[in-house]
């Protein structure tokens, strides 16, 4: 009888208490874990996400009580940002800096994909009040989800659920939301353009030191980005030393899936119906596909207007691999110039770009903490 009682109970809190938001969290979370699954659409992500996000929202679930699990890690590791830098580590450790680094002039375009961020920022601003709501939003554009997350939690943003979401499900959508829009910004003649490449040798102490300058660049002109930067840094410094092989192994792969699975999970803690169920979050949507969109462009107007004024012509679409998604972006990018030349290898050059946007886009994370913290 008192299961019955507890049903019973559980039937009428959704009934008299806006219970169909906590069905249609669960239908949100049932469709991350589709397309995590079917899709296989950043599944190490999506799946625990969505699997959070039913959790939460169970009526009167343990998940989220004062010192349930949702909230302890949550409280562990993404209120004090813990999780977030822990996997740039990973992430750092993942990244070969060696096609950027034969041919730094790539940076440029890491750089110009960061437009859709500011740009986002001026209209959010318009629709927040709130300025660090505003900002948060903005950050979306990113393309980098521990960014998103770090900056949004240490501006104190009321919309962290939202933009989390939007940040890495518009990431596991690059290969659907970046065609059509590279299509739509290059000519037929510009999309087979060819850049033959030459590989440069990068000495080892290139690389060992291209980590510390990096980070002491970012700490002296955006010092609220050290953090970030970093343990970005670290990770590829464990990674290039030579002599941490074991440990740089288990940063790219144990450390890295642990970390994303406690994130996702975790993440979840802010999508409880009351706070996502709300025309907020629909906005927060639009304006992060805004932003992944003029992120696109930005990349590619730079490449076009280099163009202008250079005798050896850049295939433009090397500048949409600019944003943060790594390695999508860069694939994509390659995947199209073969569409239009079988002969067409863009691979190295947008690959280099794409890193060249992880490092441009945590610096621009830091940027706005600068600005708004």
């Amino acid at each position: 009888m008192e299961e019955l009682s507890f049903l019973y109970s559980s039937f009428e809190w959704l009934i008299d208490n806006d219970g169909w938001k906590n069905l249609l969290m669960w239908l949100i979370g049932g469709l991350l874990i589709f397309l995590a699954i079917k899709k296989q659409m950043e599944p190490t992500l999506l799946l625990p996400m969505g699997f959070g996000a039913i959790l939460v929202n169970i009526p009167m679930a343990d998940a989220v009580l004062d010192h349930g699990p949702i909230t302890t890690l949550y409280n562990a590791g993404i209120a004090n940002e813990l999780f977030p830098l822990l996997l740039f580590i990973g992430i750092g450790a993942m990244i070969d800096f060696g096609p950027l680094l034969s041919n730094p002039k790539l940076m440029i375009f890491g750089a110009a994909a960061q437009f859709g961020i500011f740009f986002t920022l001026c209209l959010a601003s318009v629709i927040f009040p709130n300025i660090n709501d505003a900002a948060s939003i903005a950050i979306i554009g990113a393309a980098d989800g521990p960014t998103a997350i770090a900056v949004s939690q240490a501006l104190g943003s009321r919309y962290q659920g939202a933009i989390m979401v939007a940040a890495y499900s518009y990431m596991a959508l690059v290969p659907i939301i970046q065609p059509p829009v590279i299509k739509l910004m290059t000519t037929k003649k510009e999309r087979r353009i060819r850049m033959p490449y030459a590989p440069q040798s990068v000495s080892k102490t290139t690389r060992i030191l291209f980590p510390i300058v990096i980070t002491l660049i970012a700490g002296l002109f955006a010092p609220s980005a050290v953090s970030l930067v970093g343990f970005l840094m670290f990770g590829n410094l464990i990674r290039e030393c030579g002599v941490l092989d074991s440990l740089s192994e288990t940063a790219q792969k144990v450390l890295a899936n642990l970390i994303t699975i406690f994130l996702g999970i975790s993440i979840a803690f802010q999508m409880t119906a009351e706070k996502f169920v709300a025309i907020e979050t629909f906005v927060i949507l639009a304006l992060g596909l805004f932003a992944f969109i003029f992120d696109t462009m930005g990349g590619i107007l730079v490449a076009k207007l280099i163009n202008l004024f250079s005798k050896k012509k850049i295939n433009p679409m090397i500048g949409a691999a600019g944003i943060s998604a790594f390695p999508m972006s860069g694939r994509i990018v390659h995947k199209m110039g073969l569409e239009e030349d079988p002969q067409n290898f863009l691979l190295m050059h947008s690959i280099g770009v794409n890193v060249s946007g992880q490092i441009a886009s945590v610096i621009a994370g830091g940027m706005i903490l600068n600005f708004f913290l």
